[in-house]
């Protein structure tokens, strides 16, 4: 029996188990993440001052946006770190190359999230 011959739920039940597991997958990178929670409260602190500063709904997007994007990475590269980590502690070279590569995703998520910020706030 392969994983793809096991039933699967559906419906209902299906979203609920899938809301548990994301609910899960928030407290573990809260828990585990210093990152995580550092991103989180600038998160609330931006969000916020984001829909004040936006003069419009396009601009209110712009603003919030990017800050989702940030959080999006961080638990994307919070996944990949995991899965280094759980394959093997010992230092590799592609293992090191993963975590780089989704270290260097975050910064760029950064850099957009201040672009946007600057040119949308600059035009004022």
């Amino acid at each position: 029996m392969t994983t793809t011959d096991r039933p699967k739920p559906t419906g209902l039940i299906r979203l609920v188990n899938a809301f548990g597991n994301t609910w899960k997958g928030y407290v573990g990178a809260f828990r585990e993440e210093a990152a995580f929670r550092q991103e989180l409260a600038l998160c609330v602190v931006l969000f916020p001052l984001g829909l004040w500063l936006g003069q419009n709904g396009l601009e209110r997007a712009l603003l919030v946006g990017p800050i989702f994007i940030v959080l999006i990475v961080e638990l994307l590269n919070s996944g990949i770190e995991a899965t280094v980590d759980r394959i093997g502690l010992e230092r590799n070279p592609l293992s090191g190359l993963a975590k780089d590569l989704g270290s260097a995703a975050v910064f760029t998520s950064f850099a957009l999230l201040a672009v946007i910020w600057a040119l949308v706030l600059f035009d004022h």
